[in-house]
């Protein structure tokens, strides 16, 4: 009897501990995914009561409510980490462990109360083992306590055996759940198989599986990965066949395909095999409209639509107003937004959802970058950061993307404090920038500024320095602090604009400017003081400015969907710069074919239609009279999960240096035997 109590009072603590964390997450509960939640947690608790089944009471009862204490602070900390990040976290990010303890305050001050509720079962759990299984123990009589005494090996092995068999059945029922089409979501944007043996997608895997089996899932891939599938992906991509035009772009990749025939690695043969096969987006109207000019290029911290509001951010509203702007723009979180969406806007490739990826992959190299483009074009190229190397190793990663020169805070000489509270000036950042290119005669700039960051909860300097301005609006102190610093960064953008005009470079110069992802920190209800819609439906949190200046064009605002995906191939087709547009998971905005669509970390994605949740595996329609079929939800969740998964693969294998290194080592052999053939010659 012993064996099978405690297998129930488990299944219900998880069980129970699983409900309330979907409740509390708005999540569905009447689906089919919570069958496979319940078999799961049954599983787990089946093989817990069997390990201790021969264990006496006490320890027993410590171990089990361990694992479950274990499993409810994990489901609250995942909620508090999607309200705060945007996706479930994973320990492949634990590259950020040292840095995460700064902003820990902000992190568990952005909890929604009621994501304590997440602790009720294992409170009743508690009461339940410590006050009224005590009782009901009281009232055996000692004949009865005897009994069972005599019984309790003979029963100890009948209840193993019926465990075993049960635990099999259970097994046996958990894989139909994976692989049943009746179970599987028809417009999933990764298969219930795929998520079990790589839970890469964190969103999806825990609405399929659970916050609790995720958990497990995401220590068994830490430590003992699967091995990579995506070299059997079918690839059914084939080049159409064009009718060449003016605008048609003509790429020789004799050489490419050359080392594509002579691959013997199974993952450099699939992405040989995707990328060669992709279309070549032709030319447009747009292209070469930007040839020559110089090119800075501004992350900016922590910057959401607030920052374009003529009132209070005249110089950030001035280039919206005055240069090429899209009102759809989003800069979707993920675990270690900053370093990887600023590595997505050198790159366009998607980062690895579940890894620090700048981090964990900062010694891969990147030819065909943007700021390598420009490299190619001649262009002096540099990047600046007004803070240091403690969340990201720009130093390294920068270089290794082909900028020039990277200056940090120290080589700047800019004052810093290492509280966590207080950050540099982002003034500061622009004067040192523009002395550094007074001199330079065509360059390629990429500044990522800092003073907006987080915390927006406690005093600072720059968080001060015009609160008053904004709480006499009526604005919270938080949502005040964080416009303050705001001001900061569209100051620094003023002194921008004044010394590149001083210098005589401003209608040479390019200005493209995007946020790095929404203020951390700040919880929803803060924001919607400002916004007259609510920010938490459809990841409207994510919506961020994206500016393309330059004071000598035409002024225009596009509803088009965007992120910092699309910058490079949009600003090499600008510039008309030597690039192939196959090798980026973005898209140029100008092109006749793109897209209109914008991809987010877990999956989801929103067009002028609707919007697709992919941790729900759900559809809502701008208009209920004008929707996809099943089969085009299809085709664009099939399109955006192998971008994901080929981005993923070319990060993971250094893919674009295996390239670029084989493409020149053959040039190197076709020489060498040239110069052997004509020296044979010779004599």
């Amino acid at each position: 009897m012993k064996l099978f109590k405690n297998y129930l009072l488990m299944t219900i603590t998880l069980f129970a501990t699983e409900i309330i964390f979907r409740l509390v997450m708005k999540m569905a509960i009447i689906e089919w995914s919570l069958l496979r939640v319940f078999v799961a947690v049954s599983i787990i608790s089946l093989i817990t009561a069997l390990l201790t089944s021969k264990l006496k009471k006490l320890p027993t009862k410590i171990i089990m409510f361990i694992i479950c204490l274990i499993a409810s602070f994990y489901a609250i900390l995942q909620a508090g980490f999607e309200n705060y990040i945007g996706v479930f976290m994973s320990l492949g990010t634990s590259s950020q462990a040292g840095a995460v303890k700064d902003y820990i305050k902000d992190y568990i001050e952005s909890f929604h109360w009621y994501y304590w509720l997440i602790l009720t079962p294992i409170f009743l759990h508690l009461i339940y083992i410590t006050i009224i299984e005590k009782r009901i123990g009281k009232k055996k009589n000692t004949s009865v306590i005897i009994e069972d005494n005599l019984i309790t090996k003979r029963y100890l092995v009948r209840s193993q055996l019926v465990a075993l068999t049960s635990l099999i059945i259970l097994l046996g029922v958990f894989y139909f759940t994976l692989t049943s089409s009746t179970m599987q979501n028809s417009i999933q944007l990764q298969s219930n198989t795929s998520l079990f043996l790589n839970p890469s997608m964190p969103n999806i895997a825990v609405d399929q599986f659970g916050v609790t089996t995720y958990g497990l899932l995401d220590v068994k891939s830490t430590l003992a990965p699967a091995k990579e599938e995506i070299a059997d992906f079918e690839i059914t991509q084939k080049k159409e066949v064009k009718k060449e035009t003016d605008y048609t772009r003509k790429i020789d990749d004799s050489k490419w395909r050359e080392v594509s025939d002579n691959e013997t690695n199974n993952n450099y043969k699939t992405l040989n095999s995707y990328f060669l096969n992709r279309d070549i987006t032709d030319k447009n109207k747009h292209t070469g409209e930007l040839k020559g000019k110089n090119l800075i290029v501004i992350m900016m911290e922590s910057a959401n639509t607030i920052a374009i509001d003529e009132k209070y951010f005249p110089n950030l509203a001035r280039l919206y107003r005055e240069g090429w702007s899209w009102s759809n723009a989003y800069s979707p979180r993920n675990s270690c937004s900053t370093g990887n969406n600023e590595m997505s806007g050198m790159v366009s490739l998607y980062t690895i959802n579940n890894t620090c990826t700048a981090n964990i992959y900062k010694r891969n190299v990147y030819p065909e970058s943007l700021f390598n483009l420009f490299n190619e074009a001649g262009y002096t190229t540099t990047s600046y950061h007004n803070y240091t190397e403690h969340y990201y190793r720009r130093r390294i990663i920068h270089t290794n993307m082909g900028s020039g020169h990277y200056y940090g805070v120290e080589e700047l000489g800019i004052p810093y404090s290492t509280k966590y509270e207080e950050w540099p000036s982002d003034v500061e950042l622009m004067e040192k920038v523009l002395d550094n290119i007074k001199d330079q005669k065509q360059f390629m700039t990429w500044i990522t500024t800092v003073t907006s960051h987080q915390p927006y909860g406690v005093d600072s300097k720059m968080g001060n320095l015009y609160v008053d301005d904004y709480l006499k609006l009526g604005y919270s102190k938080p949502l005040a602090r964080y416009m303050s610093k705001l001001k900061t960064l569209d100051d620094s953008i003023g002194v921008l604009i004044k010394g590149l005009k001083e210098q005589g470079k401003l209608d040479d110069t390019v200005i493209v400017l995007y946020g790095d992802h929404y203020p951390y920190g700040l919880k929803d209800k803060t924001l919607n003081e400002y916004f007259d819609y609510d920010v938490s439906v459809n990841n409207e949190t994510d919506r961020t400015p994206f500016i393309i200046y330059n004071s000598e064009m035409e002024p225009n605002e596009s509803d088009n969907y965007t992120t910092f995906m699309n910058i490079v191939p949009t600003i090499a087709n600008l510039f008309d710069l030597d690039y192939d547009p196959r090798l980026y998971a973005g898209e140029d905005l100008f092109s006749e074919n793109y897209s209109n669509r914008v991809y987010f970390a877990n999956g989801s994605w929103q067009d002028k239609k609707a919007f697709y949740n992919a941790t729900t595996g759900k559809i809502f329609y701008t208009d209920e009279n004008d929707t996809y079929t099943t089969e085009e939800i299809q085709s664009i969740n099939k399109e955006i999960d192998l971008r994901i998964k080929m981005s993923n693969l070319a990060i993971k294998t250094n893919y674009f240096k295996h390239i670029y290194d084989s493409i020149k080592e053959n040039e190197i052999k076709e020489t060498t035997t040239k110069v052997d053939k004509d020296t044979k010659g010779s004599s």
